[in-house]
């Protein structure tokens, strides 16, 4: 029976008894996570179909009782869990205490730690009837159980209500719940167990041409269930194709190039990961991970995003001033995907303290190569009227697949001295060399007589 409860960073755990062993390492203990939900069902009073008002939302708090995490130390001590006393003002929560003696809750850890790891958690429970006519055993005594971590983590739990066991019908004398009319605990909570979950580490992946990747998809079945199906599925721009399909008693599964899910992996310990090799443009899309027991059916959707990174140069990479003459510097990107891109212009001199952007540029069309992969070329005329030089020009590309955005640079070097330019200079150092020598030699011819006369007249 359940002994404390334990405050955790936000997330409340109920100590079950401590299972650590000193000689274990890590040491377990079994605790409740206890998360912030949402009962989800469609409203009888809402118009069929009508966008965003054909469903109703309550309330509810989901209690997972005995789960085995690793104890670091920090799970802190113990108090009394009551269940909360609803304040009249507010509407009352649906408390849902489920337990899972025969089917281990994945990412436990990553469930108990979420609000000290900066992650939220998103809940909602909702009615599961997995016989359309609803009318198998204990109609309204099944739940999903849904939880979304901001890390990408996705659980999918099916909750079978307590009393519900071969079809029995409900006691009589039963406490019944004032809106899901079935069985509740003398708490007046509503005691489900876990038949069946599933769950992925990532709802979205992005990866390189060329690469592989690993969809991740596992699963767990009490002992009662056994595994009719495993089918992965991709989908995209409206159409869908199966790419792997698993049927319990035939002879092999069915399978397209290029995938691959481990068998004995997924008949021992329910890893139904489809391993992706080579990927290509075309194996960008929405994967869809869908296991099936005779009763149950649980589907996981993964996007797989292709981002190839784009290669980029400026051309020509230094040019000379000319006067009265036009340059066009061309920046060439290539071997991106997808298609979005973004290209700017800078130019920065000696005397410029940052780089200065540009506006004066153009660009061709987009160009799809056979891989896929798409390619553009931007243009950027630069003219000696309205540039100084020495000075660098800068293409600057961003785009999904880079981190930071990349440059490639062109450099415009500073004007140089013609011949035409070197004779006039050398001819107008001529004509003054000859006119200074003609000044001293006509100086020198005026003193001459001069310092004679003088000469004479001291005689």
């Amino acid at each position: 029976m359940i002994q404390g409860l334990l405050v955790f960073c936000g997330l409340l755990g109920l100590d079950a008894g401590s299972t650590k062993d000193p000689t274990a390492a890590p040491p377990f203990q079994t605790v409740d996570i206890v998360l912030d939900c949402s009962y989800v069902e469609e409203d009888p009073g809402g118009l069929p179909g009508a966008f965003g008002g054909s469903f109703s939302k309550d309330p509810a708090t989901l209690v997972l009782r005995d789960v085995s995490v690793r104890d670091d130390g920090s799970l802190g001590e113990a108090t009394d869990y009551k269940v909360p006393q609803e304040n009249a003002d507010s509407s009352p929560r649906i408390v849902f205490e489920t337990s899972a003696p025969l089917v281990s809750i994945p990412h436990a850890e990553s469930l108990l730690h979420a609000d000290c790891n900066g992650e939220e958690v998103n809940c909602e429970i909702s009615p599961y009837n997995f016989q359309r006519d609803g009318k198998g055993p204990c109609p309204g005594s099944w739940f999903m159980g849904t939880l979304r971590l901001s890390s990408g983590i996705s659980i999918a739990l099916v909750l079978r209500g307590s009393h519900c066991s071969g079809g029995q019908e409900e006691e009589p004398d039963a406490i019944l719940h004032p809106k899901l009319r079935i069985p509740v605990s003398k708490k007046g909570t509503v005691l489900t167990t876990v038949e069946f979950q599933s769950s992925s580490c990532n709802t979205s992946l992005r990866t390189h041409l060329g690469g592989s990747v690993t969809l991740d998809c596992h699963f767990a079945l009490a002992p009662s269930s056994l595994l009719s199906s495993l089918e992965w599925r991709r989908q995209h721009r409206g159409s869908g194709r199966s790419l792997f399909r698993y049927q319990a008693g035939s002879t092999g599964p069915t399978v397209e190039p290029k995938v691959h899910v481990d068998m004995p992996q997924l008949l021992g310990n329910g890893d139904a990961s489809l391993s992706l090799q080579g990927v290509s443009v075309g194996d960008e899309g929405t994967y869809i991970c869908l296991v099936s027991t005779p009763q149950h059916q649980i589907q996981h959707i993964i996007q797989l995003q292709v981002a190839e990174p784009p290669r980029v140069r400026v051309i020509p990479a230094q040019v000379s001033f000319e006067s009265d003459v036009a340059t066009t510097l061309t920046c060439d990107i290539a071997g991106y995907y997808p298609l979005d891109v973004s290209v700017s212009w800078t130019q920065k001199t000696a005397e410029d303290e940052a780089e200065i952007a540009l506006s004066s540029m153009r660009f061709s069309s987009h160009q799809q190569s056979q891989d896929g992969t798409y390619s553009i070329t931007s243009y950027l005329s630069i003219s000696s009227t309205t540039v100084r030089a020495p000075a660098t020009y800068t293409c600057h590309v961003s785009h999904v697949a880079l981190e930071e955005p990349i440059s490639a640079s062109a450099y415009l070097k500073a004007p140089e001295k013609t011949g035409s330019e070197g004779l006039v200079g050398g001819f107008t150092a001529t004509v003054i060399f000859i006119i200074a020598l003609f000044i001293v030699l006509w100086r020198k011819r005026t003193v001459k007589p001069e310092s004679e006369q003088l000469l004479r007249a001291s005689e």
